[in-house]
C-alpha cells in the first residue's frame, strides 16, 4: 500500500510545471557547474524581463522529467539552479529540493523575494545552498516597474537571508528609462543601511531581444566607475 508520502511525491513528480531545462552553465551558479530548471509563472510584470515565454507559457516538462535528467548528469554537475519565471510560486519546489539533496548536488535559487515564508522554510530544512536576489527597485518605482506592491515582500527576504547568515547575491537589472543613475545610488544607500555586505551586481539591459514590455533599445550605460565611493562594492554584468 502507498504511503502518504508516496503519494504526495508521486503527485509533484508528474507536475507540469518547468518550462524548459538549460543543461550545462558554467555562469549562473558562481563557481559551480550546474543546468538551470526554468519554471512557469511570475507574480511581477517586470517590462525588461527577458522570458516572456516563460511567465506566460505553461509547462513543457514535469518534476519527474527533470529528475531523471539531473540524473543522467551524476558527475558532471555541482548543482541546480532553480529560476524562472518565479520558481517560489510553485510549492513542489520544496520536494524537488529534498530529491536533489538525495543526490548530493547543491541548490541555487534565483528569486524576486516575493515569498519570504517558502524561502525561510527551505532555508530551515537546509534545501537551499545559495541564492540570486533581484532587487527591482526602492518603493517610489517598484510597482511601475514590477506591476506588483511587493517590496516588503522583498525586504523581508533579504532580511531573512541575512539573519539565517544563507550565502546570496543581490543584482539589478536597469533599463536607463526605468532606473537612472541617482535610482541606483538610492538604491546603493538602502543596502548599506540595511548592513548588506556583499557585491552587488548591475545588469545592464540587453538590447534586441524580446520583452514583456517591449522596451526600447537604450544607448546608455551604467558603468562601475560612476559608484566609486559607494561602501558596497559593485560589479557590472553584461
Amino acid at each position: 500500500m502507498n504511503t502518504n508520502n508516496e503519494l504526495n511525491l508521486a503527485n509533484v513528480l508528474n507536475k507540469r510545471v518547468i518550462y524548459d531545462i538549460t543543461p550545462f552553465t558554467l555562469l549562473d551558479y558562481p563557481h559551480k557547474t550546474a543546468c538551470i530548471l526554468w519554471f512557469t509563472g511570475c507574480n511581477m510584470r517586470c517590462s525588461y524581463c527577458y522570458n516572456p515565454d516563460i511567465v506566460f507559457g505553461k509547462g513543457k516538462k514535469t518534476i519527474g522529467e527533470a529528475l531523471q535528467f539531473i540524473q543522467s548528469r551524476i558527475g558532471l554537475l555541482d548543482g541546480v539552479v532553480l529560476s524562472g519565471g518565479e520558481c517560489t510560486l510553485h510549492k513542489q519546489v520544496f520536494e524537488l529540493a529534498i530529491e536533489l539533496k538525495k543526490m548530493g548536488l547543491l541548490v541555487k535559487i534565483d528569486t524576486n523575494g516575493s515569498n519570504p515564508i517558502f524561502l525561510e522554510k527551505l532555508i530551515q530544512n537546509n534545501l537551499v545552498d545559495f541564492i540570486s536576489l533581484d532587487f527591482k527597485a526602492l518603493p517610489n518605482k517598484f510597482q511601475a516597474i514590477t506591476q506588483s506592491n511587493l517590496f516588503s515582500a522583498f525586504e523581508a527576504s533579504l532580511l531573512l537571508f541575512q539573519q539565517y547568515k544563507i550565502p546570496f547575491e543581490i543584482r539589478t537589472t536597469v533599463h536607463t528609462n526605468l532606473l537612472n543613475v541617482e535610482d541606483i545610488q538610492a538604491m546603493i544607500a538602502y543596502l548599506e543601511k540595511m548592513e548588506y555586505k556583499g557585491i552587488f551586481y548591475i545588469q545592464n539591459y540587453l538590447n534586441n531581444v524580446k520583452t514583456i514590455g517591449n522596451l526600447a533599445n537604450t544607448s546608455n550605460k551604467i558603468t562601475e566607475n560612476i559608484f566609486s565611493k559607494t561602501n558596497i562594492p559593485i560589479q557590472i554584468r553584461n
